[in-house]
């Protein structure tokens, strides 16, 4: 305390760092520095207190080495590959080198444990302790700046440089957030947009986040214009906006680099929410009708202005849709607040990173190649709409591709796809598809935007990172009052997590690409006026022309975690009974659907159930000859023993003892059963199918093997 009350006598040095006893200057420096805003208003907990003490030995422990006495001697030379060519290194033994000894690059030199390569411009000296001192001199740093030109090499650096920074800024949400949902189900997405807003990189999360994030952010761009400053940081959610659904928070902040007045890149991330208010709790409602009755909205909310944090404008808008008949505000203030704080955090990240990339590389230099990464990736999108063009022209003597699906209450999703095999570009058009529906199942435009992107990243026959060139040569038609582009008070909770995976469904399908997945989220919903959980659950994965469907995964535009069994119950009144793979729920064929999963809950006390659920009337197509997948349930078995049918779309209250029985489909077959194929064929097709492991959950799940 007397430390904290001595502040005001204390002051900054030439670094902005604070003297002893300004505590609380101190952890405000810090604590912006970190998260990228303060908090006004809000007490400082002392929560542990150390005392470091530092001390001198007075024992002298510095060995000396002997002086030179003459220039070193290599004990070869080797020719070495630099930038501007071949080049002679001279190769040394510090051992043998001595205290003044100089050493100019290029050169290496070995010791028992370590090789120290110096660079051309560069030149070390020994030490009189031995040691090895480099001077890096600035000439040889501005001889190493790379050109603005497309470089092979650097493409690819740069790919994965981008890719980077997205997955660090999920690595600091994850690691700084509270919430189930997004600390453990790892339900978020990050990602880093370009200066008109166009996706550059992100980290494999959530795919059904991601394409429709960078129309959120042009959204803002086009809405807020120049009133958009340092230290401002963005919030939205609608769907005209450039939403998914309102649970899902989108977090927006622009990267402004020293001098220059305009935002040179946005960074941006979106975590799904377990509540922000609406008729019921979990912020889900199966039978909602319209999206007030979803929860909270923002357009353009300015969740930190000039790097102050406005928490009581916040928890306002979050307790608005208690306005409304029926409905509630949330029901989880404290970890929505400590949510969005973690993603501002994540954004700050974002903005470090992104500004380290500059200070290395310089930005015409970075900004270079961000539109190299979006060139190739059209390119890449290209020469597929050509090969598949000139293969579907060949044998029907159209480019014409045309495919139709339903959801369980019968609305058509269809699409048809001309492809212009000279240019390799293609219209999707969804002219048919069916009217908004009276239910939440309708899909705001970005949500298809979407689910075109990931399907056409996913059919690249190479790694190529997903960002807006993938839809450079593509033209997007949606019929206005469709359940594909609804109308501003629609309700569209479901769309996001059901009629996506619809459309997926369809455009593989068109393509055909593979058999129908499980086609659903399974979202489950519970809780009451103090707690509320969600989850998506696991199902079967279509198969292939050359791979068995994976049995009990998420598919496609879904990508999370399920809640561990130990926190589920630890944190929630319920208690899980089963969760295993239901054998035999895959379809058949030449190349198996891969199985869908029973799961079970037990509810300890009453509370509201939801559910949101697909693929319950029509069941996950086979291609090429294969069965369809089996159909999903939702059964709720009451403490007496009944057992009741639930519906696709139902919200049911749940006693102490009720247990809801999930049993989720499975994917559809390839290719016809009687079709034999070589089992020697297996080893060479596993090996086509090897890809890289990565992504939040891999992330997640290394960490917890390595701890």
């Amino acid at each position: 305390k007397d430390c904290i009350e001595e502040e005001e006598e204390e002051e900054e040095n030439d670094e902005g760092i604070t003297g002893y006893g300004c505590f609380r200057k101190s952890f405000n420096l810090r604590y912006k520095r970190e998260f990228g805003f303060v908090l006004t208003g809000r007490a400082i907990l002392v929560d542990d207190i150390r005392v470091r003490g530092v001390a001198m030995s007075g024992v002298g422990t510095e060995h000396c080495i002997d002086a030179a006495d003459g220039s070193p001697e290599p004990i070869q030379t080797s020719p070495v590959y630099m930038e501007d060519g071949l080049q002679s290194a001279g190769v040394y033994q510090l051992s043998d080198l001595k205290a003044g000894h100089k050493i100019q690059g290029p050169a290496i030199i070995l010791d028992r444990l370590s090789t120290i390569f110096l660079e051309t411009g560069c030149r070390s000296v020994i030490t009189s302790s031995g040691d090895v001192l480099i001077d890096v001199s600035k000439e040889s740093s501005n001889n190493n700046r790379l050109a603005t030109s497309l470089d092979l090499i650097q493409l690819s650096i740069f790919s994965h440089r981008f890719m980077s920074l997205a997955e660090q800024m999920g690595r600091v949400l994850q690691r700084t957030s509270i919430s189930t949902n997004i600390k453990e189900r790892l339900d978020f997405s990050c990602a880093v947009f370009g200066p008109d807003g166009g996706l550059v990189s992100n980290a494999p999360h959530i795919p059904v986040h991601l394409g429709a994030m960078q129309e959120t952010v042009q959204y803002q761009l086009s809405e807020l214009g120049d009133d958009l400053h340092d230290g401002d940081v963005l919030l939205s959610n609608h769907p005209s906006a450039g939403g998914s659904h309102l649970p899902d928070l989108t977090v927006i902040t622009p990267v402004f680099f020293k001098s220059e007045p305009r935002p040179v890149f946005y960074v941006a991330s979106r975590g799904h929410h377990a509540d922000i208010g609406g008729i019921t709790p979990g912020s889900m409602p199966p039978h909602s009708t319209s999206i007030h009755q979803e929860g909270a909205v923002f357009y353009s909310f300015k969740l930190v202005k000039k790097g102050v944090f406005q928490e009581a404008e916040l928890t306002e808008a979050l307790m608005a849709p208690g306005k409304y008949p029926g409905s509630s505000g949330t029901r989880n203030l404290k970890d929505n607040l400590s949510d969005l704080r973690a993603q501002v955090a994540a954004n700050h990240k974002g903005i470090q990173l992104v500004c380290e990339l500059i200070d290395q590389y310089g930005l015409d230099v970075v900004q270079a190649y961000m539109g190299h990464i979006q060139t190739s990736a059209e390119m890449a999108v290209r020469d597929l709409f050509k090969q598949v063009g000139q293969r579907i022209k060949d044998e029907t003597g159209a480019a014409t591709l045309r495919a139709k699906d339903h959801m369980d209450d019968g609305s058509i999703i269809a699409v048809t796809i001309d492809i212009d095999v000279q240019q390799g570009s293609a219209i999707i058009d969804f002219e048919g598809t069916g009217p908004e529906v009276w239910g939440n199942n309708n899909a705001p435009r970005a949500i298809t935007v979407s689910a075109i992107i990931y399907c056409l990243r996913c059919m690249l026959g190479h790694d190529t990172p997903l960002n807006q060139g993938c839809l450079a040569p593509v033209s997007i038609r949606i019929p206005k009052g469709s359940i594909l582009n609804p109308s501003l008070d629609a309700a569209v909770v479901g769309g996001n997590v059901q009629t996506s995976q619809r459309v997926v469904d369809v455009i593989f399908k068109a393509f055909g690409t593979c058999a129908a997945s499980q086609g659903c989220m399974n979202n489950i919903t519970f809780g009451d006026d103090s707690v509320g959980y969600y989850e998506t659950v696991a199902g079967g994965a279509g198969a292939g022309p050359s791979w068995h469907g994976r049995s009990g995964v998420h598919t496609h535009m879904t990508n999370t975690r399920i809640t561990d069994p130990e926190i589920l119950e630890l944190r929630y009144p319920v208690q899980l009974i089963t969760f295993t793979l239901n054998p035999g729920t895959g379809g058949s064929g030449k190349y198996r659907g891969g199985d869908g999963v029973i799961r079970e809950l037990k509810f300890r006390r009453p509370l509201t159930l939801c559910m949101m659920t697909e693929r319950r009337v029509f069941a996950p197509y086979g291609l090429k000859g294969g069965s369809d997948g089996s159909k999903g349930q939702n059964l709720l078995i009451r403490v007496d023993g009944r057992i009741i049918r639930l519906p696709s779309k139902s919200s049911v209250d749940v006693y102490k003892g009720d247990v809801f029985r999930l049993i989720t489909p499975g994917g559809g077959g390839y290719g016809r059963p009687s079709e034999q194929h070589d089992e020697s064929e297996e080893p060479q097709l596993k090996k086509q199918q090897q890809t890289v492991l990565r992504g939040s959950v891999y992330d997640y799940t290394s960490a917890q093997e390595t701890a």
